[in-house]
């Protein structure tokens, strides 16, 4: 895994009604994301330690606007974040992309921009690179000074159809649910398909395992998730292939729907409806957990490993500080997903720089 996991994933999980208060998700991400990323940054030997500057600035700011305006710390510390670590981030990431493709002018202009945003010696020393390998028309060198350090891909998702297709039939499932009616009624989310325990034990629809987890309770649901996915799945599925990768996805993913519905038949959880494909992106995380622990002596496994662990420690604070989202499904995906992981090999034709 990349540090780029640092600021992009760990607020992506959310299996949960459409009542989450997104202020209280900018606020976990403003305070929890410059928190790892300072992390990192102090670490011996850490690349790039000009994010330390940026990550304190965002911890300002989000103390200040929880001291004098608490009911909007969470939009204030968030657009602190996505200014200052998000952007920048995104931004380094396609600034090596152009780079490794021959396009050092570009990546030079763009690096020139990301400098408004995170000023820092290091990123001045990328320009001039840049542009030094421009005025010569070199060939472009890797570079490992810039914090994405993941082995350049020309798309995403063009290795990675299980995702692609994942990601629209989400979508698509979304604007079914749009068409329908307001998402914020739970006779709309009935209808639709959510999870709801009782119907399932007591009426037998079991279908509901399923449907639920193409179902969103909002757009900021919906893409919280797509995001992650998009983020964690395609090196996942280049590294143990397409099919293996979507049965991993779907059988945590009904894991999880049957994991809250056997807790709640034995009392441990109180549930009334569930959408949501948390529990899948879970059992995403739980692959990687498990296919890294089976190759933990191969090179870098350990520091990804690692870099997975966070991601759910992570998570799972958000969790405890959440009451609206589902732990149990977090949970019995990620479980599922782990095992899965245990019992997979690299696909032969894998990447060795893939995550």
């Amino acid at each position: 895994m990349a540090n780029r996991e640092s600021f992009l994933t760990f607020n992506s999980f959310n299996f949960s009604p459409p009542t989450v208060d997104l202020n209280h998700i900018f606020l976990f991400l403003a305070v929890i994301s410059p928190l790892v990323v300072l992390a990192r940054a102090w670490r011996p030997g850490a690349p790039y330690r000009g994010w330390r500057s940026a990550a304190l600035v965002v911890l300002t700011i989000t103390a200040a606007a929880w001291i004098f305006v608490p009911h909007a710390a969470g939009y204030i510390g968030g657009l602190a974040w996505i200014v200052l670590l998000f952007l920048p981030a995104i931004g380094l990431r396609k600034m090596t992309e152009l780079a490794a493709r021959g396009g050092n002018r570009s990546a030079a202009k763009l690096g020139i921009i990301l400098q408004v945003l995170h000023p820092s010696a290091e990123l001045r020393d990328q320009v001039r690179l840049f542009q030094r390998l421009e005025s010569r028309q070199n060939h472009p060198v890797p570079f490992t000074s810039v914090p994405v350090v993941d082995r350049v891909r020309h798309s995403q998702l063009r290795s990675a159809p299980a995702v692609l297709v994942l990601i629209l039939l989400n979508a698509v499932v979304f604007l079914f649910e749009i068409s329908v009616g307001n998402l914020n009624d739970p006779e709309v989310l009935h209808r639709v398909g959510a999870l709801e325990p009782y119907a399932v034990v007591a009426q037998g629809e079991y279908w509901r395992l399923f449907t639920a987890l193409f179902l969103h309770g909002g757009f900021t649901h919906l893409l919280f998730n797509l995001f992650a996915l998009y983020i964690l799945g395609p090196p996942l599925e280049r590294s143990i292939g397409t099919i293996r990768f979507a049965v991993c996805y779907l059988i945590s993913g009904l894991a999880s729907s049957a994991g809250v519905v056997g807790l709640m038949v034995l009392g441990f959880v109180q549930v009334a409806q569930l959408v949501g494909a948390s529990g899948c992106i879970m059992g995403i995380v739980g692959t990687w957990a498990g296919f890294l622990v089976r190759r933990r002596h191969a090179p870098q496994a350990k520091q990804r490993l690692g870099n997975v662990v966070m991601i759910i420690v992570i998570q799972v604070a958000f969790d405890l500080s959440t009451p609206q989202v589902s732990m149990a499904a977090h949970l019995c995906g990620l479980i599922a997903g782990f095992f899965l992981g245990l019992l997979l090999t690299p696909r032969a034709t894998s990447v060795a720089g893939d995550r």
